[in-house]
């Protein structure tokens, strides 16, 4: 893809923050409507094994304690929970919150999870195999209709899920993918679609970084835009980046360089990644609508530490 304007719709831009844990639960419902009072669209939560709360009860808690906010794992590592199961808590979320229920699911990549609960570490295409298996048997379990599946990791005989979701025939999906595989698989399932970094190596580090790159993130979309346009299904899928680097400061060049100092990149790279945003208010408004043409972006996720300096930025782009 060129620097020329993306092939995807442009669509209006809506933001999310990414909660993980507060101390009390009451600071946890308090800061979901908090979120919601700032005019954010999503709250969500990744599913890892540290400290963070469990992202199926953290979530029906954010949704019980707001009427407007929706809520997504970003997103439910596959391994984790057989697919019926996860199938019905996301119905019975989807029912209790009103429709309010985004469904994100990968094929799990934190290698620190498998190897803390004993579970193996099967090579990605074993992972992502499944996770294809378990995707297709959420999807055919919330169609409120007899569902049978006989797929290699999976197998459900004739069975009609209870309770039917609100959102038919699902709630929305998010993908997340770094990689052509699952890129392509996104741009064929996915209503939205994450744009990663590269996790091949089951960390955070240096080839996640590498990967994060403007020129890493325009050969990403477009596998993804080759793949979805194969598909017929290009004006479907809305794109979203978990921006990682967000910082509002009126010293753009000295955030710069802490910044790149931190993860040890140049400043250059932090200065043109799309995963980051640093600088004042207006410049920031001024980037996203640039990416927004550029690259497709207008689902945005921030960090729960950045939502309360972020939330002016919500304020002029939320809706537009």
């Amino acid at each position: 893809m060129s620097e020329h304007r993306n092939p995807f719709p442009n669509r209006p831009f809506r933001f999310g923050v990414q909660l993980k844990t507060t101390p009390t639960g009451s600071e946890w419902t308090e800061q979901a409507r908090r979120i919601e009072s700032h005019g954010y669209d999503i709250a969500t939560m990744p599913d890892h094994f540290d400290e963070q709360f469990a992202p199926i009860s953290g979530l029906q808690a954010v949704l019980s304690a707001t009427t407007t906010l929706r809520a997504c794992a970003l997103v439910f590592d596959n391994d984790y929970r057989h697919p019926l199961v996860l199938a019905k808590e996301l119905a019975t979320m989807d029912v209790l919150s009103g429709g309010r229920v985004e469904i994100g699911l990968g094929a799990g990549w934190m290698i620190a999870d498998y190897a803390q609960a004993g579970m193996i570490y099967d090579r990605a295409g074993v992972r992502i195999d499944r996770f294809v298996e378990g995707l297709a048997v959420i999807k055919g379990l919330l169609r409120n209709e007899p569902f049978s599946f006989a797929g290699e990791h999976y197998t459900i005989r004739d069975h009609h899920a209870y309770p039917a979701p609100v959102q038919s025939p699902h709630p929305p999906v998010i993908i997340g993918g770094g990689g052509k595989r699952v890129l392509g698989i996104a741009a064929r399932e996915a209503d939205i679609v994450g744009v990663n970094a590269t996790l091949h190596a089951g960390v955070i580090g240096d080839e996640a970084f590498a990967t994060m790159t403007r020129e890493a993130v325009t050969e990403k979309l477009a596998i993804l835009a080759d793949a979805a346009t194969a598909a017929g299904r290009l004006d479907q899928i809305e794109l979203n980046i978990r921006t990682f680097f967000v910082s509002i400061s009126d010293d753009r060049e000295e955030q710069l360089r802490a910044m790149a100092n931190l993860i040890g990149v140049d400043t250059q790279m932090i200065d043109e990644s799309p995963f980051a945003l640093i600088g004042p208010v207006e410049q920031i408004v001024e980037n996203l609508l640039e990416r927004r043409e550029r690259y497709g972006f207008s689902y945005v996720s921030v960090g729960a530490d950045e939502a309360e300096s972020f939330a002016p930025v919500v304020a002029r782009l939320a809706g537009i």
